[in-house]
């Protein structure tokens, strides 16, 4: 039978769903109506402001720039741009047209596919209830760092006393290290010491979850009107700190160390996968979010120039806060090596002094004033002569001190806290960041909730009648699961969750989204009803992108998940409180467990459906057979009658019983 094409804004949204022939053989199935009051974007502007708000979110600010300078910098940016345009912007233009061309959140696209897929749908609802659950942490932490803001001087600049001594673990570490370690999160010594609840960070996560629920009160029309300013403001914010960060002294070396490109990377097998899995997540791709989104514009939207804008607008969102946390963090560095250098020249003259170095050693700078020494001098010097001079004196590395955590929740909350402390009016800048933190991870938790709330209802009449309710109901959820993270021990469990609930499930998801598409549906019929609703048809370019290049990218970053999680035991960043230092720990076999459950549960909506859809089509095939052989017997004739029998030999029999009565 000839498959149908994607419904239009004239179809009988209360009709039988039509036939998908993704499978040989298999039925139509009866479909479910789109909402009767479906509710859409007032203009243009505020679908932007969704789609650029949830896509640019907080790993724009603290996993891209760590990525770019670990990678190689500039090579790294053009790996990344290579990917995002074969693989990344592809992937982005399927879901907005999907989710467009059939109306409904990720659940009901996948089930219009093929109600074997229908899991595909339920499995990226279940990816975003975990990242929300942690995401929302991530929110109060900024709380309680923003709150903390509005004092001078700011808790983290100076070590705290016990009389008129220093705190130990304080000394042995950093002001900023141990505010957030012991102060903010007064965190265990690894994730089998669990400890008590964190009150402060409690209240905070309660804070962040009503803000969240009211923003999310009405649907779109509540959360858009917050995403006006939650999705304006981080550029705002942006900007300001890229003009103060470039008028610091030590901002040109930070970027240069940044954008140096290092092309040998190319050759690293890792490195790919690190860009592909940003260029993944950079874009929220499996979320169901996008296609939630995508879902409320009119039929004629030109998504695929929605998917070229919201790619470029992320892209320059990562680079322009590359380029803010490198200029500050250079600011930072060479604060800390002008100091090292200043120290290791003090500690050269008294060795001088005391006649243990050599005449032919001595250095070609004015050592008797250590700071005016230039870093390059001492460092062109220590290359040559450092090895051979009694004492403890280093390196003082420009580049070795910029990579000191630059990563994650270590670049929000340690490095570029303490880079910020030694602006004039820092509370003032901290505040800004923090305000900024906020919103930007505001703006990708409405779009992680609609990505949760927009299928279920569209899936579920009762659900779609009582949304305020679910809406509530789902932020209460959040907030008592998200008790879990407000233990001492939570953030190794953020940890946990931000590296494994989500990554390898995604992928899996945009495997099938992709074959479902490409092949079940059909890339050529896809490609005619995006022309039948844009009214030009995109390149056949996308024909084979999607059937081949997307699918075996994906499937090669799923392989070489899969392999890097056999290969190399999990291990997660602890706090040593005794040592004062991070270390790298391995995850006890129970948390392993935790994390298989994470994932398994997950993926289980994948088989699960496809199996009720297979057993389904053999219980209505057995009903049918049933009905054909009630049918059949209709006479007491020997002959065996069924629905092929011919029907004119039927009414000569029945025409020749009549004459004879």
């Amino acid at each position: 039978m000839e498959k149908q094409p994607l419904p239009t804004d004239d179809d009988n949204i209360g009709t039988l769903e039509p036939e998908i022939n993704g499978y040989a053989g298999e039925e139509s199935q009866q479909g479910f109506p789109e909402p009767a009051a479906r509710a859409g974007w007032n203009s243009k502007i505020e679908y932007f402001l969704a789609q650029v708000g949830f896509s640019v979110g907080l790993g724009n600010v603290w996993r891209f720039p760590y990525l770019c300078h670990q990678n190689g910098g500039g090579a790294f940016l053009f790996l990344y741009v290579l990917l995002m345009l074969v693989v990344g912007i592809p992937l982005f233009f399927l879901e907005l047209a999907a989710g467009q061309a059939i109306r409904q959140g990720s659940i009901g696209v996948w089930k219009y596919i093929s109600p074997k897929l229908a899991g595909i749908g339920y499995s990226s609802c279940v990816v975003c209830f975990f990242v929300a659950l942690y995401y929302n942490v991530i929110l109060a932490w900024s709380l309680f760092y923003l709150g903390n803001s509005f004092q001078y001087p700011l808790p983290w600049e100076h070590c705290p006393t016990l009389g008129n001594v220093t705190v130990k673990e304080c000394k042995k570490s950093s002001p900023t290290s141990y505010f957030w370690y012991r102060q903010a999160l007064d965190i265990t010594d690894s994730i089998d010491e669990t400890g008590s609840f964190n009150p402060y960070i409690t209240c905070c996560l309660l804070a962040a979850w009503t803000i969240v629920c009211l923003g999310m009160f009405k649907g779109i029309k509540s959360s858009v009107k917050v995403m006006y300013f939650s999705s304006i403001f981080p550029y705002v914010v942006l900007f300001c700190f890229l003009v103060r960060g470039l008028l610091l002294d030590g901002a040109l070396e930070g970027i240069s160390y940044m954008f140096y490109p290092k092309l040998e990377i190319w050759a690293d097998v890792q490195v790919w996968r690190q860009a592909a899995t940003q260029v993944f997540f950079a874009l929220g791709l499996g979320f169901g979010s996008i296609i939630a989104y995508s879902s409320y514009n009119p039929k004629n939207n030109n998504c695929h120039r929605d998917a070229f804008t919201v790619s470029a607008i992320n892209f320059f969102t990562s680079v322009l806060a590359t380029l803010v946390v490198f200029a500050v963090l250079g600011f930072h560095a060479k604060g800390k090596v002008v100091e090292c250098v200043a120290s290791n020249v003090k500690e050269l003259t008294e060795q001088l002094r005391m006649g243990y170095v050599d005449t032919n050693m001595l250095p070609g700078f004015n050592y008797s004033d250590p700071s005016s020494v230039a870093i390059e001098d001492y460092s062109a010097w220590f290359k040559q002569y450092g090895n051979k001079v009694p004492g403890n004196l280093t390196e003082c590395d420009l580049e070795k001190e910029m990579q000191k955590g630059v990563e994650g929740t270590g670049l929000a909350f340690i490095a570029f806290t303490e880079a910020m402390s030694l602006l004039p009016a820092s509370p003032f800048w901290s505040a800004l960041f923090f305000l900024m933190l906020l919103n930007l991870g505001l703006s990708t938790m409405f779009g992680t909730m609609e990505g949760i709330l927009a299928p279920l209802t569209d899936r579920f009449k009762t659900l779609a009648n009582n949304k305020i309710k679910l809406t509530i109901f789902s932020c209460i959820i959040g907030f008592l699961i998200g008790l879990l993270f407000t233990q001492r021990c939570g953030n190794y469990f953020v940890m946990m969750f931000d590296d494994y609930s989500a990554t390898l499930p995604l992928i899996i998801v945009v495997v099938f989204e992709t074959f479902s598409v490409s092949w079940l549906y059909g890339a050529d019929r896809f490609l005619d009803d995006i022309e039948a609703m844009l009214g030009w048809r995109p390149s056949v370019i996308y024909k084979y992108l999607w059937k081949y290049i997307c699918l075996l990218a994906m499937l090669g970053l799923l392989g070489a998940t899969i392999i890097r999680m056999f290969i190399t035991r999990p291990t997660y960043m602890a706090w040593n409180q005794e040592k004062a230092s991070e270390e790298h720990l391995e995850y006890p076999g129970w948390a392993l467990a935790v994390l298989a459950i994470l994932i398994i549960f997950a993926m289980m909506p994948v088989p699960v459906a496809l199996i009720h859809a297979v057993l389904q089509d053999r219980l209505q095939q057995t009903q049918r057979e049933t009905e054909i052989g009630q049918y059949s017997i209709v006479n007491t004739d020997d002959r065996c009658e069924t629905l092929m029998t011919d029907m004119s030999e039927l009414g000569q029999r029945s025409g020749a019983a009549a004459s004879s009565s």
